[in-house]
């Protein structure tokens, strides 16, 4: 019987661009499905005029919301440059390589 595990990140690159969009898809649909069942509570509310408003006050800006997380990307990650750390007297003790013209 084998087993397949995750495979182990070996870099600092950003998830490919099909994962994020994956991710905000379900992000989108999940709070799209939690306006259906405030809609549907504030019907059964409807004698409680203060609850079924507060319901709905819930409920309305829920698609804004839920347009502005989706459309979010990640942010990107600060890079560092990457330099060598030696000192540069280092770098003038080795002998160089003289190309003589002619």
């Amino acid at each position: 019987m084998t087993t397949t595990r995750a495979p182990v990140l070996i870099t600092g690159a950003a998830r490919s661009y099909d994962d994020q969009l994956a991710a905000r898809k379900r992000k989108y649909l999940l709070m799209m499905s939690c306006r259906i069942p405030c809609l549907v509570l504030a019907g059964i509310f409807h004698g409680t005029w203060w609850l079924a408003l507060a319901v709905l006050a819930v409920s309305v800006p829920l698609p804004w919301m839920a347009v502005l997380i989706a459309n979010d990307r990640p942010p990107r990650k600060r890079e560092e440059i990457s330099r060598l750390d030696r000192d540069p007297e280092e770098w003038e003790r080795r002998p160089h390589p003289v190309f003589e013209a002619g």
